[in-house]
């Protein structure tokens, strides 16, 4: 009887110690270890990529953000502050989109098909609001031109970026917007517009961010 309380008392101190160095090891040394190297090697990307403007962080340059007027009242959906750029649609189109605000707790794509009729119907109305906000005079823009990243949101629905071709689309309007002479305005999409990643995965792209901190810059410089 002794012998089987002691087997039993050393078994149970010996997983207790175990359980003591793994929860020191990996609780512990592991996490601060893999935070030293993170913050030594990309302390940027480790502490989320931020994205700072004038001293202050204003964003992160893998998540998207809305650039959109104060609601009215009893306004449901905000109207886009048209003297920015513009990113894609968040997390859907239209007043049913999984998040309309780019709020973080919510992410994900519509999950309708291609043939679903309110996503039709939404894509359809997406270009025909693409089209009359960056139409100004002497720059029409043809329904046909408009791509598929502006009425269209991706499969997170936090994409920071669009295609050089949308961004090329809101030039006019920006430039008009912001009392800025067009090609000025064209000149900061081209510096802005990177390539494909190791130049041949991805497609061209636009961090909407970054374009309008320069944008925000080149306004305050022009003033």
């Amino acid at each position: 009887m002794n012998t089987s309380v002691t087997n039993t008392a050393r078994l149970l101190g010996a997983g207790l110690r175990a359980l003591l160095v793994l929860t020191v090891v990996t609780g512990i040394v592991y996490p601060l270890v893999i935070t030293g190297i993170a913050q030594g090697l990309f302390a940027g990307k480790a502490n989320g990529s931020e994205v700072e403007s004038y001293g202050k962080v204003v964003g992160s340059s893998l998540i998207g953000q809305a650039y959109n007027l104060p609601l009215k009242k009893g306004q449901e959906t905000p109207a886009p502050d048209l003297k920015w750029f513009q990113g894609r649609p968040q997390n859907g189109l239209g007043s049913n989109s999984v998040n309309t605000q780019y709020k973080l707790i919510l992410s994900g794509a519509t999950n309708r098909s291609a043939d679903n009729a309110e996503l039709v119907q939404w894509i359809k109305d997406a270009r025909a609001a693409v089209v009359k906000d960056n139409s100004v005079p002497g720059h029409p823009v043809n329904p046909a031109d408009v791509p598929a990243d502006a009425v269209t949101s991706s499969g997170s629905g936090l994409d920071p970026a669009i295609s050089p071709k949308y961004a090329d689309l809101q030039v006019h309007r920006v430039a008009e917007k912001n009392g800025l002479p067009a090609d000025r305005v064209q000149k900061l999409v081209d510096e802005h517009t990177e390539g494909r990643t190791l130049g041949f995965m991805g497609e061209p792209r636009v961090n909407v961010l970054e374009l309008n901190i320069a944008l925000k810059e080149l306004v305050a410089a022009d003033r």
